[in-house]
């Protein structure tokens, strides 16, 4: 029993770690350029600003937004599955 509060506790750890990086990321800004296209994204994916030609277009942003947040949620939800998986073989859903 013990050695599962051991893991609970990496666990919470590693999900503080996880929110700490992403506030930290949240602050950084990527910009790229390239001919007449311009894209300003933080470092947590989220499309701060993007103009081709010097028009931008908020609805534009808002639904590249939609597109990662969906990629992520994709992601997310995958990596639950394998973790599922992994912890039925370590013996975590079983009796």
């Amino acid at each position: 029993m013990a050695n599962l509060f051991n893991k609970l506790g990496d666990l919470n750890q590693l999900r503080q770690q996880a929110m700490k990086m992403q506030q930290q990321l949240s602050g950084e800004e990527i910009v790229v350029e390239e001919g007449d296209i311009r894209v300003v994204i933080s470092g947590d994916q989220k499309i701060k600003h993007f103009s081709v030609q010097g028009i931008s277009s908020e609805d534009a942003v808002n639904i590249l937004n939609k597109a990662i947040k969906k990629s992520q949620e994709l992601a997310a939800k995958k990596l639950q599955e394998m973790s599922g998986g992994l912890a039925g073989l370590m013996g975590g859903g079983q009796e």
